[in-house]
């Protein structure tokens, strides 16, 4: 009997074996997503996305989901297997001076150590693993803050929101020492933090918190570019009327549906009434930043709201 003919019977299940391997790489959340990757600025982009009528999601905290922890590289990923998106992230510094990504002050809520964020050198920090929503434990371990930028590049825009052990000027430093100026969005949630931003960052686009026209015109007139600034809007009720007064002058629009068991989130998801989204994006909004972001995602799909593969630096899903 030849050796190959003695192989036979084995091939099946080789073939079988490949196939199953390949199938489970194609729908790796680390094998496959999609990019965003700005040619220009990022203000030229925005207004790219204008001109075809897209919203984007924001995935609050990167998107958490079962088994997907807060402020995780392991979490945007799974986030971008379901569509574009921005990622907000929070910075916090470990005691010895080390970024990483933390949202709470205590380390209790969602990583198995406890204490102050602050209250540990990044060492130890490293250790940790971080919890779900549900607070189960995953593999996963904090990210640190460079890390994020480096692996952003070609990938997403971050949302750097700055707790309150961390520097602006540190966070600044890392991302000019990457060149990511154009990976990154700046939160400031008064007009005395924009300035500080801008200030020491002048050619980066900056989300203040923005509830009227009035409070736009004393950001400019403080020396911030209109075309700098994104607009929060805050998460209560949409405002068409100041979407539109935004627009008119080049500030792109956000408006939160997150914020827990009382949120558009919440409510969206009890009701089933997915195309709410999609209402947000006809009313002027830009970008819908969700605790929800691949729900939101589709619902923007489904009324041709979203950004489209090969349009304004947007691309996927692709395979690392």
């Amino acid at each position: 009997m030849s050796k190959f003919i003695r192989m036979l019977p084995v091939l099946p299940a080789l073939l079988l074996a490949a196939c199953a391997q390949e199938t489970e790489t194609a729908a790796s959340p680390e094998a496959a997503g999609w990019r965003i990757a700005p040619e220009g600025d990022l203000n030229a982009f925005f207004d790219c996305l204008d001109e075809e009528g897209a919203s984007l999601v924001a995935a609050h905290r990167g998107g958490p989901a079962k088994g997907y922890p807060e402020n995780a590289l392991e979490t945007f990923k799974h986030t971008l297997s379901g569509g574009p998106a921005l990622m907000e992230i929070d910075v916090a510094t470990s005691s010895d001076g080390v970024l990483y990504l933390m949202h709470d002050d205590m380390l209790d809520r969602t990583t198995t150590g406890s204490g102050p964020a602050n209250g540990l050198p990044w060492a130890e920090v490293e250790k940790l693993r971080l919890k779900d929503d549900d607070g189960r434990q995953t593999k996963f371990a904090p990210t640190r803050f460079d890390e994020a930028l480096e692996w952003a590049k070609g990938r997403t825009i971050l949302e750097v929101d700055f707790k309150r052990t961390t520097k602006f000027e540190a966070v600044i430093e890392e991302i000019r020492r990457q060149h990511a100026e154009d990976s990154v969005i700046l939160i400031a949630y008064t007009l005395a933090q924009a300035e500080k931003l801008h200030r020491l960052m002048p050619e980066a686009m900056i989300s203040l918190s923005l509830t009227s026209q009035s409070e736009l015109n004393r950001a400019v007139a403080e020396g911030i570019p209109a075309d700098r600034l994104l607009g929060f809007t805050g998460v209560e009720a949409p405002n068409p009327r100041l979407f539109g007064a935004l627009a008119e002058r080049d500030v792109e629009v956000v408006f939160g549906t997150l914020g827990g068991a009382d949120s558009i989130d919440a409510e969206i998801a009890r009701s089933g009434d997915e195309g709410a989204y999609a209402d947000l994006s006809r009313d002027g909004v830009d970008i819908i930043a969700t605790d929800r972001p691949i729900e939101a995602q589709k619902a923007l799909e489904e009324a041709g709201r979203a950004a489209k593969s090969g349009a304004c630096g947007v691309s996927g899903p692709s395979v690392d």
